[in-house]
């Protein structure tokens, strides 16, 4: 077991960050979706960095996050939870307004998370129409019944499924695990991923292209390949246009609907400051989703 000990630069949160709804492919140890923490609260996830699955566990006290692993695991655990991410800049970017410098100073360290592109897109694509809790759940399962088996500190845990290991996936087997409608498009984009079609190969394109050739995986549109956008592949300029971020648009920022996804996406990316209005925007969807 290596273990190692982050001290943090700038403000950091890790609840904030894993449980505001970026991320589905983290896990509280004590079994909870979301609540309270304190300094002995743990977090799990499961990472191919080195080639071969490996368990990564975190905490935060104070200003300071411990990691323990099979791996050296700090280079994941910054990467993923955007550690390196200069926040005081990133707001400095954002034009002045009352609803985002609100959502900045309620939530204070939300960082943006950079999960592994295949597991953001799977999960996303399962996000359609449902509530937290079942999101998470339907991850946990497809882990244990497709994914490798990973001993870690006494307990055997599963490394999300790899494209291959999804792809040989009957769509029976994946409604089972309560897919739904969503099952064939798993197991459709598993197959397109492991043909070699992987999301990451967008990185470097421009946003709006990049965005545009994400949606060729099935039961991917817009929205789900914005999110993949941000919480995935580090373009913290797309703004995914929710159901919360609508009532904004319609509440707040009237003049950014422009009628449809990506004009109305472009005008608010604008409005927010465009290199990081994904920021800005996560603020401010979780601001308003847990009532300030």
């Amino acid at each position: 077991m290596e273990h190692g000990h982050i001290q943090l630069d700038g403000p950091f949160d890790l609840r904030l960050t894993v449980e505001s709804g970026q991320s589905y492919l983290w896990w509280r140890e004590d079994g909870a979706t979301y609540g309270s923490t304190d300094e002995t609260t743990r977090y799990l996830t499961t990472t191919r960095a080195t080639g071969e699955p490996a368990v990564v566990r975190v905490r935060q006290d104070g200003d300071s996050l411990y990691w323990e692993s099979t791996i050296d695991a700090e280079p994941v655990v910054r990467r993923r939870l955007g550690l390196d991410d200069d926040l005081q800049a990133i707001r400095e970017t954002v034009p002045a307004g009352e609803l985002v410098e609100e959502a900045f100073d309620a939530h204070p360290g939300m960082r943006i998370v950079r999960d592994p592109p295949f597991a953001g897109l799977v999960s996303f694509i399962c996000s359609a129409q449902m509530r937290v809790a079942r999101i998470h759940g339907m991850q946990q399962r497809l882990r244990e019944s497709f994914g490798t088996p990973v001993s870690f500190d006494g307990e055997t845990h599963h490394a999300y499924p790899t494209p291959d290991q999804l792809a040989g996936a009957s769509e029976a087997a994946l409604r089972e695990l309560s897919l739904g409608y969503r099952a064939p498009y798993v197991r459709d984009t598993a197959e397109m991923v492991a043909d070699g079609t992987r999301p990451e190969e967008v990185r470097g394109r421009p946003y709006e292209q990049a965005r545009e050739t994400l949606t060729r995986y099935v039961g991917v549109g817009q929205k789900v390949a914005d999110c993949v956008l941000l919480f995935s592949l580090g373009y913290l300029q797309a703004v995914p246009l929710d159901t919360w971020i609508r009532q904004t648009i319609e509440e707040y920022y009237p003049d950014c609907d422009r009628g449809n996804y990506a004009d109305t996406s472009r005008a608010l990316r604008e409005r927010l400051g465009g290199e990081y209005a994904g920021y800005a925007q996560t603020y401010i969807f979780y601001h308003l989703r847990t009532g300030g």
